[in-house]
């Protein structure tokens, strides 16, 4: 299933994973990662992963930097970058930005690779829940 935002594009690939494409050229700010997190909490079941498509060219408000991907509904994250620079401001944005949530990221130059680890940490997740109850 197919949402557009005004900024963005989300697939929703199962009722735990959604992929996320950002549009061409928008900066995203505070409101839009606000506007996304509420999108994905009334889409996904929790916990849910993201497929990050870094197909297209963007960039982020200082604050849209922080507070981006701290929801603790957030299982695990894969992006998909085409290039090597795009390969580095990921790692940046993990690992040089103060933000409350660690993130349990990968990056891959593969979609399919990409999805294949989200399906595996999904599923290691839903065990882990299981075997909780």
């Amino acid at each position: 299933m197919l949402y557009e935002l005004p900024f963005a594009k989300i697939i929703i690939i199962s009722d735990s994973i959604a992929e996320v494409i950002i549009n061409e050229n928008v900066e995203m700010t505070l409101a839009m990662v606000e506007h996304y997190h509420e999108f994905l909490l009334l889409h996904l079941v929790s916990p849910f992963s993201l497929l990050i498509n870094k197909v297209n060219n963007y960039t982020y408000t200082f604050d849209a930097q922080v507070n981006l991907a701290t929801l603790n509904e957030i299982n695990a994250m894969a992006v998909v970058a085409y290039t090597r620079s795009t390969k580095i401001s990921t790692e940046y944005l993990k690992s040089s930005v103060p933000r409350k949530t660690d993130w349990n990221l990968k990056i891959s130059f593969n979609r399919e690779e990409a999805l294949n680890w989200l399906q595996l940490e999904q599923e290691n997740i839903t065990s882990r829940l299981r075997a909780d109850c």
